[in-house]
């Protein structure tokens, strides 16, 4: 089968990578060559990176830059909950990413668009290209939100935190997030729905200086797949962002984004099977982004909606190793109530 892989982010990279052992398969990225960077290296769990990796031959833990025992998570009026961490780290994703790329057929600096490839004679064409989905009809009613990151130099000894930090903003609206790195450097972002996520870093880098030596700013969709179908339309598959597989709760979209490349993978030839596995495997998103929802609007009730509270709880606690912390429902009760 003749594939074009259109963005060569992290659920881009790996299809690139595993579906060239038995496919002809083309990969476009429109950064070129040499300038190509990962949107960030985030936090990610070292626990389920190093199963998905392994049958690809790569030996994650060369990537991993730091690893996190603690987070600290302040849930207001001066309280700060420090939630145990088991294989959270942060990692090398732009390396992770180029090498997935490797011997394989990888075009930068190509803007890859339907016109572009229509002649191309592809019998499918995957759309890696997150909050874009350029080759598939727009969601009706997609949500994301704004975000802004540094790559901060602090120097050795002199970083605001020594593990990971991260601070919910009022509403659940998003949050201001510290990952470190090594060698004095960190990633300082957050991301706000209501947009006050600039004011609130703006104001953390002056109470905290650092040189900045990568800024990035970009919005990450929050719906999850139940609402941004379709999957595929034609000869056209949509995987990983740009059907909706970011955590509402977290933004994070790294590990769900490799799992529905995974899923993509088995079920190649059969999209309405790759459709209900995508929609089975990601249901408890839809829990969290109802919670999410209803925070926005103010109409959240602890009491009422507990029932979604328990739901999540008990989906996320089942998968302690795949988010790479313990899950505690007195700290997910603390962070919701708190905001």
């Amino acid at each position: 089968m003749r594939i074009a892989v259109v963005g060569l982010g992290v659920a881009g990279s790996y299809l690139l990578n595993r579906l060239s052992v038995e496919h002809d398969v083309t990969g476009y990225e429109m950064q070129k060559e040499g300038e190509f960077q990962a949107v960030c290296a985030w936090g990610t769990s070292k626990n389920e990176l190093t199963k998905i990796m392994k049958p690809l031959g790569i030996d994650f833990e060369k990537y991993v830059i730091f690893n996190g025992k603690e987070m600290a998570v302040d849930v207001g009026g001066g309280k700060v909950r420090k939630i145990p961490l088991i294989g959270l780290v942060t990692y090398d994703k732009h390396q992770l990413e180029v090498d997935l790329t490797k011997g394989k057929n990888a075009k930068y600096g190509i803007k890859a668009t339907p016109t572009l490839l229509k002649d191309e004679g592809y019998d499918m064409i995957i759309d890696c290209t997150s909050l874009h989905r350029a080759f598939l009809p727009k969601v009706k009613d997609d949500l994301w939100v704004p975000c802004v990151e540094y790559k901060l130099d602090y120097g050795k000894g002199s970083t605001p935190y020594e593990d990971f930090f991260i601070k919910p903003f009022e509403g659940l609206s998003g949050y201001f997030w510290y990952f470190p790195l090594e060698n004095g450097l960190a990633y300082v972002g957050a991301g706000d729905f209501h947009k006050r996520h600039n004011e609130f870093l703006d104001k953390f880098n002056q109470q905290n200086p650092g040189i900045i030596v990568k800024k990035i700013g970009r919005p990450i969709r929050i719906s999850p797949p139940k609402y941004c179908e379709p999957f595929y339309i034609g000869n056209v598959v949509g995987c990983g962002e740009s059907i909706g597989t970011v955590f509402p709760l977290l933004g994070e979209g790294i590990i769900p984004s490799l799992q529905c490349a995974q899923l993509l993978c088995e079920n190649l030839n059969d999209l309405p099977a790759y459709r209900k596995a995508v929609l089975e495997k990601f249901e408890y998103f839809n829990y969290v982004y109802d919670i999410i929802k209803l925070k926005f609007a103010g109409k959240f009730s602890m009491v009422k909606h507990l029932p979604l509270m328990l739901r999540t709880y008990r989906e996320m606690k089942k998968m302690e190793d795949r988010f790479g912390l313990e899950v505690r429902m007195r700290d997910f009760k603390d962070i919701v109530s708190a905001y």
